[in-house]
This record gives structure tokens, C-alpha cells and sequence, in this order.
């Protein structure tokens, strides 16, 4: 097995980019490459088929290598959840809440179970495809790192380093990370990529023979520019790129200060007229079409906020205007009649109200849902499967029998009802009010088409390909866009292409 990190001159310079984009090439060669990325920080999180929790990014990585994603992709990963703590998942599992002087206390024997993971990759792959953090030369925290050297010491593998030149100052950005790497990891690179360049290239011609200046044994392997039609899903709970997309109809997803699985909004961008807008302010739901209260790391916390935000009022208000509201998740369990934390599991224990608009409760307990299912639409006569997955914590009961489920789940050949759909009766309008806790819900053309059909959406045109064909061929076209701008002789050499 080879190994190849990619490490980037700051955070959100690129580099699950890359990798995604790296892996899908190194497929279309006939490589058996798989994505790793040690230590993780994100709430934007994946289910995989055994029931472990990985980092989203790595979950997209793993398909644009063409494999199933599994846990090992992803030894560590921190799930912010406010008040300075993290829940820590370890090869997949839930462990305990822990903030960050602590974590770093243990970081040694974390160390050796990610150790243990790249151990358990060497027989399984050619390539091994490593996603570093940050940047790799914070000297403050270099001597606790995990997931950016000291991978590549451990595996004497070789490392890319990409730049972000939409921030500014590319030269002091590739230069200044590449001399405070120590030897012997400096010996170890492979070259640099200048990412997410905007305008006309003819303007940076010359930067080659500025770098050949300063790096002459480190190659410059291109400049990569900037597409934004060729994004796939960020780890960020809430990338730049997610804020707004498409145009139409109002669509508005509430953007909670403890936002998770973020991703659940972007199948829309497939479909024609309908504007997806990220908000944070009462006045921005006037004018929405359907309204979306998404996943939340920290349920109660995060309803309090709409309570103090004006937005609980306005999302009652807009059902009552006959605007179809959903929620997914956290979302879900916040439109119900109550909440309760007996102990403590969710926050601080007691009960409050929820918004009121489904029949259901919601119980926090210790144990947390994670699980990949089969979900089942069945609309306007047609019937529709796809894969989502759960992953929470609190049960919840239809205290309204004669309020349907939203749709049914298939766990290990078992049907059963999954979600609430609840109509309501106001004066002179009707609304329609839709929870389920399943990510993935609009990977569903049924699902997006409905709501569509309820928000009277005018100019709606619902995608002629599913959300899984339209990422297959999302990560070859960013596989093109790399061998197009990127000069990738030396990895072809270095993986033994030629």
C-alpha cells in the first residue's frame, strides 16, 4: 500500500476537494484507493451500513473511490455541541462529551487507535488517500498532532500540499507552510496545487518561476479555478457555497447556531424553481414558499434560540398562512407538543413545549439511534426506495393516531412507519406539516416533487436523474477538472501509472 496525504495551508483551502477529485481519477485508472481521514471535526455526519458514524466528507470521498464507506475511513470524529465540549465518536461509536484540554490529554492512546486503523488498510488497498486538517505547521499544536505529519511519518508516505489563493497571499501561504514542515516529512513532498482561482489564469503565468525561486525542489502542479458547479458536499456543518442556490420559489431552511447534516438541503439544486436560502431572521420567512427546521446537535438549546430569535412565532405564523413546514430531525422533535429530558441526557433535565404543529413527543434517552434504513414514498401512485439514515438521540410518540406516517422504512427486511404528516385546518387556509428523523428525506424525487406540488410552487421542474447519479457524475467531472489544470506525472510515477 502507498500512502498520500493532503494537506492543506489552512482550513477550507480545499482539501476534501482534492481528495475527492484525487480518488475519482485514481479509479478511472484502475487503482483500489480508499479515503482516510484520522481525526475529524464536523457535525455533518454519515450512517454507514453497519451502523457507525463517520465524517460526511469521507462517506462522499469513499464513492468517488467507487467503495462502500465503512468507519475505518474515519477513525476519530469530534461532533461540536456548544458550551466549548465535543461528543467524541471512536470507530464509528458514541462515547462520551468531552472538551478539548481533556480530549488532548488522551491524545496518545487515540493516537494508537488510529495507528491501528492505518494498520488495518495496509493489505486492503493500493493507495491510501489521506485528508489532513487545518494546516499542518501550527507550531502550537504540531506536537499533538494526529492527523496531519504524523500519518505520513508513521506510513513514509508522500503529501501534496494545496493553497487557497482566493484568500490572498498564495506565495507566503505555499512557501511559509512548506519551510516550517521538519525534516524528515519536508523530503517527503510531492508538490503543491494553487486551489479556486477566479478569473482570467493568463494573469498568473509567472507564478512558476516565482515558486521555482523560492521551492525549486518542490513542484508546482498546476492551478485549479474556481467552479462552482463543481462542489460536492462540504464537512462544515454550513459551507460558503450552501448559503443560497437555485432560483424560484423560496424555499428557507433555518440555520441553527448548532446546525448538523447540513447536506440534507442540497438535492434541491438539481431541480428547477426553487431558491434554497439559509436564514437566521423572522422577517426572511415572509415570503418563504415552504419553510425547513433541519437537524440540530443540540435540540433544546437550539429551539430556545428560535424562541429568543422571533422565529418560533413566524414558523407558527406561516403555517397558519398555509406554508408547509418540515423538520427533519432535531427539526422534527422541535414541531412537537413537548420535550422532555427526565435525566439530563439531552442538557439540563425537565420538559418544555415544543411548537405545537405535530401530534408527537419527544423523550431524550442515554442510548443514541444511528442506523442506515431503506425508505419507502408511496405518492400519486407511484412508489419510490432510497437509502437514508438516522442518527439521534430521544424517542418519539404519535400521540394523535389518526395523524399518518410521512413514509415507511425497511430495517433488515421489517417495514414499519417512519415520520409524522399532519394537516391542519385554519380559517381560510390549510397547512401541511411534515416530520421525519431521516437524513436523506429529499434524495427522494417524490419527496421534493410533493412538497413542491404543496408549496404551489408554479415553475417547479423536478430533476430527469436521481441525487446519487448526479454526485457519479459530479466526481468525474472534478476528476477531469484536476488532470485538465494539475500536471499529475509525478503521482502517475509515484503510484506506478508509467
Amino acid at each position: 500500500m502507498k500512502a498520500l496525504s493532503v494537506l492543506g495551508t489552512s482550513s477550507n483551502a480545499g482539501k476534501s476537494w482534492i481528495v475527492t477529485a484525487l480518488g475519482a481519477w485514481l479509479r478511472r485508472q484502475g487503482v483500489t484507493v480508499v479515503p482516510f481521514k484520522a481525526q475529524n471535526m464536523s457535525n455533518n455526519s454519515y450512517v454507514t451500513l453497519e451502523g457507525g458514524e463517520i465524517g460526511r466528507a469521507q462517506a462522499v470521498q469513499a464513492a468517488a473511490c467507487g467503495v462502500r464507506p465503512v468507519v475505518e475511513h474515519n477513525p476519530v470524529l469530534l461532533k461540536p455541541s456548544g458550551n466549548g465540549t465535543s461528543q467524541l465518536v471512536l470507530l464509528g461509536q458514541p462515547q462520551q462529551h468531552i472538551r478539548a484540554g481533556d480530549y488532548y490529554q488522551h491524545i496518545e492512546d487515540i493516537w494508537q487507535l488510529v495507528a491501528q486503523t492505518l494498520d488495518s488498510w495496509r493489505d486492503r488497498c493500493d493507495v491510501l488517500l489521506l485528508e489532513g486538517a487545518g494546516s499542518p505547521v501550527e507550531l502550537n499544536l504540531m506536537h499533538r498532532d494526529i492527523v496531519n505529519l504524523r500519518p505520513i511519518q508513521y506510513l513514509q508516505g508522500r503529501w501534496l500540499l494545496v493553497g487557497d489563493i482566493e484568500r490572498g497571499g498564495i506565495f507566503s501561504q505555499i512557501i511559509g507552510t512548506h519551510t516550517l514542515i521538519p525534516e524528515p516529512t519536508k523530503s517527503l513532498g510531492l508538490g503543491f496545487i494553487v486551489n479556486k482561482f477566479r478569473g482570467d489564469l493568463g494573469l498568473f503565468n509567472t507564478a512558476e518561476e516565482h515558486f521555482a525561486k523560492y521551492l525549486p525542489n518542490f513542484p508546482y502542479l498546476g492551478t485549479l479555478p474556481y467552479r462552482g458547479n463543481l462542489q460536492p458536499e462540504s464537512e462544515d456543518s454550513l459551507c460558503r457555497e450552501a448559503e443560497e442556490s437555485g432560483s424560484g420559489a423560496k424555499f428557507a431552511w433555518i440555520r441553527f447556531p448548532r446546525l448538523s447534516n447540513s447536506q440534507d438541503s442540497q438535492p434541491w439544486q438539481l431541480d428547477k424553481g426553487i431558491r434554497t436560502c439559509w436564514v437566521t431572521d423572522p422577517k426572511d420567512l415572509a415570503d418563504a414558499q415552504a419553510i425547513v427546521l433541519p437537524g440540530s446537535k443540540n435540540t433544546l438549546q437550539d429551539l430556545e434560540w428560535l424562541r429568543q430569535t422571533g422565529l418560533a412565532d413566524a414558523i407558527q405564523q406561516a403555517a397558519r398562512r398555509g406554508v408547509p413546514i418540515v423538520g427533519i430531525c432535531g427539526g422534527y422533535q422541535m414541531l412537537g407538543q413537548s420535550l422532555s429530558d427526565p435525566k439530563g441526557y439531552a442538557g439540563l433535565a425537565g420538559e418544555v413545549l415544543g411548537l405545537g404543529l405535530l401530534p408527537i413527543a419527544t423523550e431524550f434517552v442515554a442510548h443514541k439511534e444511528v442506523r442506515q434504513v431503506s425508505a419507502i414514498s408511496s405518492h400519486q401512485g407511484s412508489t419510490e426506495t432510497w437509502q437514508a439514515y438516522e442518527i439521534h438521540m430521544g424517542q418519539t410518540y404519535v400521540s394523535d393516531i389518526a395523524a399518518p406516517p410521512l413514509l415507511e422504512i425497511n430495517i433488515q427486511g421489517i417495514r414499519r412507519p417512519e415520520g409524522t404528516h399532519c394537516i391542519h385546518t385554519w380559517e381560510q387556509t390549510q397547512s401541511h406539516v411534515w416530520g421525519t428523523y431521516l437524513h436523506g428525506l429529499f434524495e427522494s424525487t417524490a419527496m421534493r416533487q410533493t412538497l413542491a406540488r404543496l408549496a404551489q410552487v408554479q415553475d417547479y421542474r423536478s430533476s430527469t436523474i436521481s441525487w446519487q447519479q448526479q454526485q457519479f457524475q459530479l466526481y468525474d467531472q472534478m476528476a477531469d477538472l484536476l488532470e485538465e489544470y494539475c500536471d499529475l506525472a509525478l503521482i502517475r510515477k509515484w503510484v506506478g501509472l508509467v
